[in-house]
C-alpha cells in the first residue's frame, strides 16, 4: 500500500509517498480501515521534525492521528461495523496511508451528510475539543469560555461546541481577519493578541470584572500568566497545546486565592480504553450535531496526498483556517 514517509527528520523535502507492507489480517475487534481521507494536524510536522515520536507499536516513519474511510474487513469479535460501512476516528499514528488496522472502539460510524474528505476534518480536533471542554474542564451552559489560537482546528472546533451548549466564547488570535472568520461560527468577542500577550484587562472589562469561567489554551507558556489573571473564581485552565513554550513562572497566589483548576491534557498517549471513552462520548453527543447540521467540519483546504510537502508548508505558513486534509 501507499503511504506518506518520513525520509529522515527534518523539512518538508523529507517527505514522500513510498511502498509500505500491508497492514495484517484484522482479529478481535480490530477494523481494517481502507483510507479515503486523512486530516494534518500539528503534531504531524512536529514529528516530521524528530520531536513527537507516536508511542511503542507504531512507525516514527509514517504519520497521521486521524482517518475517515471505508471499512475492508472486520475481525470476528467486532460488533458496531460491517464491510462497506463508512467510518471515522482517531489513531495513535500511520493514518497517512492506504489502509490502517485499528480497534474499532476508537470508530464512529460517519453521518450521510458529509463526504469522506470533510468528515477526515472532524475526529482528532471536535474529539480534542469535546474531552477538553466538556469531559476536563466541565464546561456548563450559562458559563464563559476563552479559547486561545481560535482559528485553528481544535479551537473552531472548541467554539462551534461552546456555542452549541450555549454558552459566550471569548477568542485569540494573532491576525484580526481570523477573528473576523470566526463571527460566522457564532464568537462572541475576539481579541488579537500581541508580543508580549496582552488580553486579561480586556477578558475582565468584557465580563464587568468576573474573568471566564473556563480557557482552552492551545498556546501554551507565553500566556500562562495572563490566563490565571483571566479566569473567575473556580476558573478551570485546560493546556492542550505548547505552541509557544513549555516553561512558564508564574505567581501561585493568583492559583489558590481564585482556586483554580489548571488542568493538561493529550488524546495520542492515552490507552485505547481511555481512547474508546472519549470516542464514545463524541459517538453521542458531536456526531448528532453534525448531522442536524448544527456544527459543520471546519475545512480549510484539501491536498492530495501526493502533494504531501506542499501540505506540510501550507500548514506550517499559518495562513490555514481550520482543517488541512490529504485526500487519497
Amino acid at each position: 500500500m501507499r503511504a506518506v514517509y518520513i525520509i529522515n527528520f527534518g523539512g518538508s523535502e523529507n517527505l514522500e509517498i513510498r511502498e509500505v507492507p500491508d497492514p495484517s489480517e484484522p482479529t478481535g475487534r480490530q477494523v481494517l480501515v481502507r483510507v479515503k481521507a486523512a486530516g494534518l494536524n500539528r503534531a504531524d510536522l512536529i514529528q516530521r521534525r524528530g520531536k513527537y515520536p507516536p508511542p511503542p507499536g507504531y512507525s516514527t516513519n509514517i504519520p497521521g492521528l486521524e482517518l475517515a474511510g471505508e471499512v475492508a474487513e472486520i475481525g470476528e469479535a467486532v460488533k458496531d461495523f460491517h464491510a462497506g460501512d463508512r467510518v471515522f476516528g482517531i489513531v495513535a499514528g500511520e493514518a497517512q496511508s492506504e489502509f490502517v488496522l485499528t480497534d474499532e472502539r476508537v470508530l464512529a460510524k460517519i453521518p450521510d451528510n458529509l463526504s469522506f474528505t470533510e468528515a477526515a476534518a472532524v475526529p482528532e480536533v471536535f474529539i480534542t475539543a469535546h474531552d477538553a471542554v466538556f469531559t476536563q474542564a466541565k464546561l456548563r451552559q450559562g458559563e464563559t469560555i476563552l479559547i486561545h489560537a481560535i482559528g485553528s482546528g481544535v479551537g473552531l472546533a472548541g467554539l462551534q461546541l461552546a456555542k452549541a451548549a450555549g454558552t459566550a466564547v471569548f477568542g485569540t488570535s494573532r491576525t484580526e481577519d481570523k477573528l473576523e472568520k470566526c463571527l460566522e461560527f457564532g464568537l462572541d468577542e475576539g481579541i488579537v493578541t500581541a508580543t508580549p500577550p496582552e488580553f486579561a484587562d480586556i477578558v475582565k472589562e468584557k465580563t464587568s470584572g468576573k474573568g471566564v469561567d473556563v480557557i482552552l489554551d492551545l498556546v501554551g507558556a507565553a500566556y500562562f500568566q495572563q490566563n490565571l489573571e483571566s479566569l473567575a473564581l473556580k476558573g478551570r485552565l485546560v493546556l492542550v497545546g505548547l505552541t509557544a513554550g513549555s516553561t512558564a513562572e508564574f505567581n501561585l497566589g493568583i492559583t489558590l486565592y481564585k482556586r483554580l483548576k489548571i488542568i493538561g491534557t493529550a488524546l495520542r498517549a492515552r490507552s485505547i480504553e481511555e481512547k474508546a471513552e472519549a470516542t464514545r462520548r463524541f459517538a453521542q453527543h458531536v456526531v448528532p450535531l453534525l448531522t442536524d447540521g448544527k456544527i459543520r467540519p471546519n475545512l480549510d483546504k484539501i491536498f492530495p496526498v501526493e502533494q504531501i510537502r506542499e501540505a506540510h508548508e501550507y500548514l506550517e505558513s499559518n495562513e490555514s483556517f481550520g482543517k488541512v486534509v490529504l485526500e487519497f
